[in-house]
C-alpha cells in the first residue's frame, strides 16, 4: 500500500523485547554478562519475545514517544533437566526392613543364600551368608528437586523412592559386586521398606552437584513461595535506558512497576506491581526516539555475587521491557 505523502498518523503502539530462558536452561545460557541488554539483539526471536524488526532501531521511518518504561518477569513453574551428566551417586544408602521391632531402625535388608529361587548366591558355594544389600541411586536434578517438595509437604520432612524404582539399583556383595536380578528385586521390595529421605538429605544432595548445575535457593522453595526468585532479581539490580547513547533515566528496577501480569490475592501467583496500566512509572516528560535513532534498556547487576546466583536461574522464564507510549508513522 502506497504511503500518503505529507500526512502522519500518531497511534499507542508500545514496543517491547524480552530476555528469555528456555526450560531446563540457566539464565548463564542466554545471558552469562552481568548486564541484560533490550532492544539490541533481535534476531531469531518470536513475537512473544519483541514487536523490534531491528535492533535498537523503529521500524522504517517512525518516531516514537516514550511515556512510560515498564519491566515485567513471569512467574512459571522452574524446569529441572533430567540429564546423566547432572546426577550424583551414592553407595552407602542401606536398605531398611520391615521389621516391626525395628521399625526406625537403619540396616541392611538380608536375603538367605540357602532360601528358595530369586536369592543372592555367590561362588564359591561355601561363601559365608547372608549377603546385606545396598542402594546404588542415580538422582538428577529434576527428581532431587521433585523429592524435596515432597518432604516438604509431608507433615514429618520425609519422603521415600521405591526399591524398584528407576533411580534405584540394588547390589550386593563385597563392594557392591553383584547387581540384583529382576526377581532378586521383586523379593526385595516385598521385605525391604522403601528408602526414606529427609529435608537435609536432599539438600545435602543437591549441594553435591556441580556449581554450574546447581538452582538457586529460591527455585527449590516451596511452590507456595515464588515470590523470592522475582524479588531476587527486582531488588539487586538497576535498570537504564539509553537514547543515542544518552541516558536518560536510571534507578532500581523497583522502580518500574509492571503494571500488568497475573495477580492473586492468595500466594500463587505473584507480579512486579498491580496489573493496572496506571499503576506504573511514567516519564515526567515524555522521551522522544527520532527515526534511525539507537536506543537500548540495560538491567545491570551490579554485586558480583548476586549475580552468581541469578545466573542459577532454570527456566522457562520471561523478562521484558516495555516502552510504552505513541508511535508516529507514514499514513498508508
Amino acid at each position: 500500500m502506497a504511503v500518503v505523502q505529507g500526512i502522519k498518523e500518531k497511534v499507542h503502539l508500545p514496543i517491547y523485547d524480552c530476555l528469555a530462558v528456555k526450560a531446563e536452561e540457566q539464565l548463564r545460557d542466554s545471558e552469562p554478562s552481568s548486564t541484560f541488554k533490550f532492544f539490541v539483539d533481535v534476531q531469531k526471536k518470536t513475537k512473544l519475545e519483541t514487536n523490534l524488526q531491528a535492533a535498537g532501531l523503529l521500524p522504517h521511518y517512525n518516531t516514537f514517544e516514550a511515556r512510560a518504561l515498564r519491566v515485567v518477569f513471569s512467574d512459571l513453574p522452574p524446569e529441572f533437566p533430567a540429564d546423566a551428566d547432572h546426577s550424583t551417586q551414592d553407595d552407602g544408602v542401606e536398605v531398611s526392613g520391615k521389621d516391626p521391632a525395628a521399625a526406625n531402625a537403619v540396616r541392611p535388608l538380608q536375603l538367605d543364600v540357602a532360601g528358595a529361587a530369586g536369592v543372592v548366591s555367590f561362588t564359591p558355594a561355601a561363601a559365608p551368608g547372608p549377603f546385606p544389600i545396598t542402594a546404588n541411586l542415580d538422582l538428577d536434578l529434576q527428581l532431587l528437586v521433585e523429592l524435596l517438595h515432597e518432604a516438604q509437604d509431608s507433615t514429618d520432612g520425609i519422603t521415600s523412592l521405591d526399591l524398584d524404582d528407576d533411580a534405584v539399583t540394588l547390589v550386593a556383595g563385597a563392594n557392591g559386586s553383584y547387581t540384583l536380578s529382576d526377581a532378586q528385586v521383586t523379593r526385595a521390595v516385598d521385605l525391604g521398606d522403601p528408602i526414606e529421605f529427609t529435608v537435609s538429605d536432599i539438600k545435602d544432595y543437591i549441594s553435591k552437584l556441580g556449581e554450574d548445575v546447581q538452582p538457586p535457593d529460591e527455585q527449590i522453595a516451596p511452590l507456595d513461595q515464588p515470590a523470592a526468585t522475582i524479588g531476587k532479581v527486582l531488588y539487586n539490580t538497576v535498570t537504564s535506558l539509553f537514547v543515542g547513547e544518552k541516558l536518560m533515566i536510571s534507578m532500581p528496577t523497583w522502580f518500574f512497576p509492571a503494571g500488568a501480569g497475573a495477580f492473586s490475592m492468595g500466594s500463587r501467583f505473584t507480579s512486579n506491581g498491580e496489573p493496572n496500566p496506571t499503576a506504573t512509572f511514567r516519564f515526567a516528560e515524555p522521551i522522544f526516539i527520532d527515526k534511525q535513532q539507537n536506543f537500548r534498556v540495560e538491567i545491570e547487576v551490579p554485586d558480583t555475587e548476586v549475580l552468581k546466583e541469578l545466573q542459577k536461574i532454570y527456566g522457562p522464564m520471561f523478562m521484558w521491557v516495555v516502552l510504552d507510549g505513541y508511535m508516529t508513522r507514514d499514513v498508508q
